[in-house]
């Protein structure tokens, strides 16, 4: 079997604990506005690899990674998910860490695949782009109904997840919709992590190299102390539910 793989980053420092190997899949069904890897969009482009491959790239420096492991990330890995089976597969047999880096947009229901690929993730680093079922909508292409449910699926099997949350100013900051986003975490008993990331404009230049209107064009980058605050706002959301802190 092979995978078609748009790139692999040997030292990766936040996708996953400690130092990773990551593998970015080609593909991915969603059109988020900020989306600062368009060149990974196209499920025909990439290159085609085997595990075997991948995994002798690995193998090269596979002492940095005692206290990391391996993340697939895209992209969206679970577009290929029997590749991506097999892959985790491969180094879960060699006691490495693997972690699943996904919108959790493939996700339609309990099903056996979904499952044969949970039983070799360690972690899942899940990117809810907004709670605001239409403005999710307008935001990435998709309504994320099945982005929800996978985030409850990942709970109720025990599954470790972190999430990730881009805040893009005048986009996905409303302070009422970050309340029930707080909300919408509280109940996630296996939420492990939460990263609130700042807006940023990094990935703009190959919209240019590719001719795709950027649709955030104008918009300034956010600042980290922006994004804090609105972390601030989501944690205090789940505290009033719970006890849980991030």
């Amino acid at each position: 079997m092979t995978g078609r793989i748009h790139s692999i980053e040997t030292f990766g420092a936040v996708d996953g604990p400690g130092l990773r190997f990551v593998v970015f899949f080609q593909g991915c069904p969603m059109r988020c506005a900020y989306c600062h890897n368009p060149d990974t969009w196209d499920v025909n482009g990439g290159t085609e690899m085997t595990v075997d491959e991948i995994y002798k790239k690995f193998e090269r420096n596979k002492a940095f990674y005692e206290k990391g492991g391996v993340t697939a990330s895209g992209g969206e890995p679970m577009m290929q998910i029997e590749f991506l089976t097999e892959l985790f597969t491969r180094f879960h047999n060699e006691g490495v860490h693997t972690c699943l880096d996904t919108s959790g947009i493939m996700f339609t229901g309990e099903n056996e695949k979904t499952d044969k690929l949970l039983a070799v993730t360690d972690l899942v680093m899940l990117d809810i782009k907004r709670f605001d079922r239409e403005g999710h909508k307008e935001l990435t292409g998709h309504y994320n109904d099945g982005i929800l449910a996978f985030a409850k699926y990942l709970s109720e099997r025990n599954k470790k997840m972190w999430v990730r949350f881009v805040c893009v100013p005048g986009e996905t900051d409303a302070d009422d919709e970050l309340k029930e986003y707080g909300k919408f975490l509280s109940n996630l008993k296996t939420l492990e992590a939460l990263d609130v990331l700042p807006y940023h404009t990094m990935g703009v230049k190959k919209y240019e190299a590719l001719n795709i209107p950027y649709r955030l064009e104008g918009l300034k980058p956010a600042t980290s102390e922006y994004a804090s605050d609105k972390k601030t706002i989501i944690l205090s959301a789940m505290k009033n539910e719970n006890t849980q802190e991030l």
